[in-house]
């Protein structure tokens, strides 16, 4: 098998990354002579004592503050800049992961030694901050335009991604590949179906784009019409304390439990206990906590977004929300509570991520994508 010396560059990330950023590197390392990586925030305390690789550190500003956001901004291009000055020689191919096609300076320095670079995108960092209503968000567009015209390859997760994040200008140089696999030695049926209390689940980050808020809001219908109904947000994110002030305001203490994050490897466990995990996000790559719900028999309700349409089939292998509002949100929760189809489409989900989640075939993709573009 070919080996290669791989960059991973990506802004810093929270915990919500760490899982996708781990994948990517668990699935390069067989295929990889050497691993760089380059990260900030919960990437570098997590990977710090990795042996797989080797990390350099870039630091985190959460300012809100306009002018200093673009002064760190910039600042960080520098930094990453010069990382990749300092090992240019080491490495062969660079992968611009999370927040990497804001990475502008960087990616032109790569190519200035003649590097090929990949751009993978794990979500739309631009619907992202459009959904946050982000004041930067048009210099953030013409950074991604940029990005993406002098990529070697843009790398997406399913065809229906290029539609979504808008990059048909680009077709002729995307692949497709994931980095997605499932351990199923976490993540498999503990507990069956039937079994189960009544609870319906989210897992991720508390932001606007996710659509916490909607399904938040909808939680006072559900429970008038399904009293037993409880519900675990697990996660964390700016919206924690509007979340927990809304939980106060509206008497919801008992209905709905916060755990924060929970550690990847026990995440099985949760995921066993929900009759229902609920995914309203406005944009989405391919969420991982959907593959690992379909492996541990927990049906998934979820827009149609990113790749989420190539494994959701709507009361196939799983349900589809027509948009993310409360309103819908409600509905759908408590038909699907009431449906007696689960089970079928449980077992439908079940096989189709025992076919698709393999650790083998996205070792396999990113093989031939390298052997491709070097």
């Amino acid at each position: 098998m070919s080996q290669y010396r791989i960059g991973i560059l990506t802004m810093p990330i929270s915990k919500a990354g760490v899982v996708p950023l781990s994948d990517l590197i668990s699935i390069i390392h067989p295929i990889s002579t050497n691993i760089f990586l380059i990260t900030g925030g919960e990437g570098y305390d997590f990977f710090l004592n990795d042996e797989r690789l080797n990390i350099l550190k870039i630091s985190h500003d959460k300012n809100t503050f306009f002018i200093k956001r673009i002064f760190y901004y910039l600042s960080l291009q520098f930094i990453i800049s010069f990382y990749i000055l300092k090992i240019r020689k080491q490495i062969d191919i660079y992968i611009f992961f999370i927040g990497g096609d804001t990475l502008l300076l960087p990616m032109l320095i790569a190519h200035l030694f003649r590097k090929k670079v990949l751009l993978l995108f794990a979500s739309s960092s631009i619907k992202i901050h459009t959904s946050n209503n982000d004041p930067l968000v048009y210099g953030l567009k013409t950074l991604h335009f940029i990005t993406c015209t002098i990529a070697d390859r843009l790398i997406v997760y399913t065809e229906g991604i290029i539609n979504d994040y808008s990059l048909e200008r680009w077709a002729g140089k995307i692949a497709i590949a994931r980095h997605h696999y499932i351990d199923f030695d976490n993540f498999n049926i503990k507990v069956e179906y039937i079994a189960r209390e009544s609870i319906v689940g989210f897992i991720g980050r508390f932001s606007e784009e996710k659509g916490i808020l909607h399904l938040l809001h909808a939680v006072s219908e559900i429970v008038k019409e399904k009293p037993d109904t409880k519900f675990l947000f697990i996660g964390d994110g700016t919206l924690r304390p509007t979340i927990e002030q809304y939980i106060l305001d509206n008497n919801l203490n008992e209905t709905i439990s916060l755990p924060g994050w929970v550690p990847h490897n026990v995440l099985g466990v949760y995921l066993n206990q929900m009759k229902l995990l609920v995914i309203p996000s406005d944009t989405e790559g391919l969420p991982n906590v959907m593959l690992e719900a379909m492996a541990c028999g927990t049906p998934v309700l979820a827009t149609p977004v990113g790749g989420i349409p190539s494994f959701i089939k709507n009361e196939e292998t799983g349900f589809i929300l027509k948009n993310s509002s409360t309103d819908c949100i409600t509905s759908n929760i408590i038909k699907i509570l009431e449906n007696n189809k689960s089970v079928e489409i449980i077992r439908n989900a079940y096989q189709l991520i025992q076919r698709e989640g393999t650790f083998e075939k996205r070792v396999e993709e990113f093989k031939n994508l390298f052997d491709d573009v070097a």
